[in-house]
């Protein structure tokens, strides 16, 4: 298993932490991965978790970027200031902390949710809500598509 894949929810317990599904641990655990990275996502209440090589993509993307110019600068700013290592306990938990709950919205459960490289952290309601408008974004492209070369 190379990707993460799915979605589960649970339920943060009474010291604030959250068990990470363990499908997705397998998969940190098959790259290689001691060190698990977050970052606010940037177009969702969501945050991007990964190994390393979420903060690695992100990085290499700035280093084609003229290191004086706003978007470096911005990049910068999003992919640092936005994001934290995560600290992982011996049973695959990690804390939710306010890092997480103020761009989230999350209180008492979390929605994890696979999208290949990388998973993210949802409030539950809010990732069902996109989820649907996602369906409908869909949808509509099938419907707009010459039969035979919509996404099914």
């Amino acid at each position: 298993m190379e990707r993460f894949l799915s979605n589960s929810v649970h339920r943060i317990d009474a010291k604030g932490r959250v068990s990470i599904p363990s499908a997705f641990r397998q998969v940190l655990a098959a790259r290689g991965f001691r060190e698990f990275y977050g970052m606010q996502s940037l177009g969702e209440p969501a945050i991007d978790v990964g190994g390393t090589d979420l903060l690695e993509r992100y990085e290499a993307r700035m280093a084609a970027e003229d290191p004086f110019g706003e978007v470096h600068a911005d990049m910068s700013l999003f992919a640092y200031g936005d994001g934290a290592f995560l600290k992982v306990d011996p049973e695959g938990r990690i804390a939710v902390t306010d890092f997480i709950r103020s761009h989230t919205g999350i209180t008492d459960r979390v929605a994890f949710v696979g999208r290949n490289h990388f998973f993210q952290l949802w409030e539950p309601s809010r990732f069902e809500a996109h989820r649907a408008k996602a369906r409908e974004r869909l949808l509509a492209l099938r419907r707009a598509a010459p039969s035979g070369t919509a996404p099914e």
